[in-house]
C-alpha cells in the first residue's frame, strides 16, 4: 500500500460526521462501537468521539451526556464549562427529549410504559469505589411499535418462525443501560446487545443478515437552545448496517424520524 493511501485511510478512520454546530455547541452522529472518552473499561481503543470532535471543531469540547459505546446516533457537546452547566441542568430537569429507534425480538404493542426501578450495576473498573448500596432508581420509558416481521427462520426450538419489532423508545430517565435493561425486563431484548439481549436472535442476526452491531440507534434530541433559547431538533441518520436491516424488511419508510 502506498503512502498516499496509507494517509486517506488514517484521515478516514479519524472523521466524524457533523450534524450540528453553532458557537455554542456542537453535535455529532456517533458511530457503534466508539466510546464516549477515554477510559480504563477500553484500554486498547485509539478512537473516542470527545477526542474527534475536539480535533474537528478546533476547540475543547465538554460533554453533556453519554451514549454507550454500542449505540449509535445524536451526541451533544458543549463548548464551554458553562453551557455545558446549562445544558447538563435541562437533562437533569428533564427538558431534553431523547427518541431511539431499535429492533427487539418479538412483537411489541402499538405502545406502553415501562416503569421498573433500575438497581445499580457497577463496573469493575470505573466503578471501583462506589456506593454498591444504592437504592434502585426510577427508571421510566415509553415506547410505540413502529412495524413488525416475521421470518420463516427458527431461531427458538420452541417456534418455526421468528418474529421482530422496529420500536420508538423515548426515556424519561437516564439510568444506566437503561433501554438495554428495560428491554430484556419486558423479554423483547434489543437485537445486537451482548450483555442484555438474547444470544440466539444476536447470532442469528450475525449470521444471516451480516449485523455486527446492536440494533439501538439515538435518532434525535430535542431541547431548546441553552443561550438562545430557541428550540433545536437534532437527528441523526442510520449506518449502512442499520440500512441493510430496515431494507430487508421493508422497514426503511417506518423507521423515518
Amino acid at each position: 500500500m502506498s503512502t498516499e493511501n496509507m494517509d486517506i485511510e488514517s484521515e478516514t478512520a479519524n472523521q466524524i460526521e457533523i450534524i450540528y454546530e453553532d458557537e455554542f455547541l456542537v453535535a455529532i452522529n456517533k458511530e457503534a462501537g466508539m466510546l464516549v472518552h477515554r477510559s480504563w473499561l477500553d484500554k486498547g481503543e485509539t478512537r473516542f468521539a470527545m477526542q474527534l470532535t475536539r480535533d474537528a471543531v478546533g476547540c475543547h469540547v465538554f460533554p453533556v451526556h453519554r451514549l454507550d459505546k454500542p449505540t449509535s446516533g445524536v451526541l451533544l457537546f458543549a463548548k464551554s464549562s458553562a453551557v455545558a452547566r446549562s445544558l447538563g441542568e435541562a437533562f437533569t430537569a428533564h427538558k431534553v427529549t431523547k427518541q431511539y429507534i431499535a429492533v427487539v425480538r418479538g412483537f411489541m404493542p402499538d405502545q406502553g410504559t415501562i416503569d421498573y426501578a433500575l438497581s445499580f450495576k457497577p463496573d469493575a473498573i470505573a466503578d471501583k469505589f462506589a456506593d454498591l448500596d444504592k437504592p434502585a432508581q426510577e427508571a421510566v420509558t415509553h415506547w410505540q411499535s413502529l412495524a413488525q416481521v416475521e421470518v420463516p427462520f427458527a431461531v427458538s426450538k420452541k417456534h418455526s418462525t421468528s418474529r421482530y419489532s422496529l420500536v420508538r423508545l423515548t426515556p424519561e430517565t437516564g439510568r444506566k443501560h437503561q433501554l438495554r435493561r428495560h428491554m430484556r425486563h419486558v423479554f423483547h431484548h434489543i437485537v445486537g446487545d451482548t450483555s442484555h439481549g438474547d444470544i440466539r436472535h444476536t447470532r442469528f442476526f450475525r449470521t444471516h443478515y451480516d449485523c455486527t452491531r446492536m440494533l439501538l440507534h439515538a435518532q434525535t434530541l430535542a431541547l431548546s437552545h441553552p443561550v438562545t433559547g430557541e428550540p433545536l431538533l437534532l437527528k441523526a441518520g442510520l449506518d449502512e448496517q442499520w440500512m441493510r436491516i430496515l431494507e430487508e424488511f421493508s422497514w426503511v419508510d417506518s423507521a423515518k424520524a
